[in-house]
């Protein structure tokens, strides 16, 4: 058969992608081992090679001996600075305005704050317009941008080009994030929700650990996760896909939460409703250690690590409150494990650096869970590091996966 027209693009898209996604997962490969990893002919790859090197996309290294008494082979590897992506990541209290390298290197990054309810439009051009000014300022240039990634909090559309509820962090549902954002910089855009952007980011900095399933979990304003399946990402017929911190973990009386519905476990486990149900039960007896801090510094500053602090420390209300959302979150993670089976749970967040919360987490989630699920649970190597380029990396791998053609 005779492939033709689109078909042919589309073959070569596919090899190219193929061979991008294999350089930045191994590195330096030699033309002869790259056909092999692809399944091509030396042929084919020295032409795939030879446009890519022409594009300045790919470059060639030291040679290296093939182990055996013949010609030295040539190593190819990704020239990382040949293009960069910007990226804008939504969220509350603060957004994140950042660019990246092809290797998720960082150009810059600003963190700008973000109140809840803020009126889609006039956020959205003020981001965009900071966006283009950074990048004005970084000396990168229009043919060096490949796009631009989104990552926006809440639920997005089934296209994914609309933000169909970003609980609270805009005051409309249902904007037009995609089309704006390109109508406002030009360029090309890919969106999805924050959480799995931030997963995507630590299976592209994690190189070959993407393979396989994974749960990732997120605690930091409130609870998120997203789920891969086979190394790919997993969204869902109604792209809410892993939404675990809104299963409603209280019948009746739980708190408002942000999704709209009550009684859900970000309402009960979050490091959010950890440090409010603390500070409810403020006092001189339930929680000396806190009411001392409370007392030198103002209770308005107290933090996360604070309650934390004080639940390891004697504070009996203090680890009442805490052991109360361990147990709540554990009991969900406990259900993942069952339900899904992953060959990892990834933990990312703040509060999963104390020893004391993190060994309550996991001491909770063993318990009740038999010997044939031995899965491993483990806090990301990039924890609380990817908000600066998550959003940015969405656009390169959407440049990988196209091939790396504009």
């Amino acid at each position: 058969m005779t492939l033709e027209g689109d078909n042919m693009m589309g073959v070569k898209r596919n090899n190219r992608s193929a061979a991008l996604r294999i350089l930045h997962e191994k590195g330096g490969m030699s033309r002869k081992r790259l056909a092999e990893s692809m399944k091509l002919t030396p042929a084919a790859i020295t032409k795939i090679v030879g446009e890519m090197l022409s594009e300045g996309l790919l470059m060639e290294g030291e040679a290296v001996s093939n182990g055996t008494a013949g010609r030295r082979e040539i190593m190819v590897r990704l020239n990382e600075r040949h293009a960069c992506a910007l990226g804008l990541l939504i969220n509350i209290p603060w957004t994140v305005i950042s660019a990246v390298w092809l290797d998720g290197t960082t150009v810059f990054s600003e963190t700008l704050p973000l109140e809840r309810g803020s009126p889609a439009e006039p956020t959205v051009q003020r981001l965009c317009a900071r966006l283009m000014e950074l990048s004005e300022q970084h000396g990168l240039t229009p043919e060096q941008i490949v796009g631009v990634g989104v990552a926006v909090r809440g639920v997005t559309s089934l296209d994914g080009r609309s933000s169909a509820n970003s609980f609270g962090a805009f005051a409309e549902r249902g904007y037009p994030l995609c089309e704006r954002v390109e109508a406002l910089t030009g360029l090309r855009v890919v969106m999805t929700n924050n959480v799995r952007a931030l997963f995507a980011a630590h299976m592209f900095l994690s190189h070959d650990e993407a393979a396989g399933s994974q749960f990732f979990l997120r605690c930091e304003y409130g609870i998120g996760a997203s789920l891969s399946i086979d190394g790919k990402i997993w969204h869902g017929v109604t792209e809410q896909c892993a939404e675990i911190g809104h299963i409603p973990v209280v019948r009746r009386g739980g708190k408002p939460c942000a999704c709209g519905k009550s009684g859900c476990l970000e309402t009960i486990s979050s490091p959010t409703a950890i440090r409010e149900d603390a500070l409810a039960i403020l006092s001189p007896e339930r929680t000396p250690v806190l009411w001392k801090l409370s007392e030198d510094r103002g209770a308005d500053t107290l933090t996360l690590e604070d309650v934390l602090n004080a639940a390891c420390n004697g504070d009996e209300g203090a680890a009442e409150v805490v052991d109360r959302a361990v147990s709540t979150l554990a009991f969900a993670l406990k259900s993942v494990i069952y339900l899904v089976d992953p060959d990892k749970i990834v933990l990312y967040g703040r509060m999963f650096d104390h020893p004391y919360y993190l060994s309550r987490l996991l001491s909770e989630v063993r318990e009740g869970v038999d010997s044939g699920h031995a899965v491993e649970i483990r806090t990301s190597p990039y924890n609380h590091q990817l908000e600066d380029k998550a959003a940015s990396l969405l656009a390169v791998e959407d440049f990988f996966d196209n091939g790396g053609i504009r």
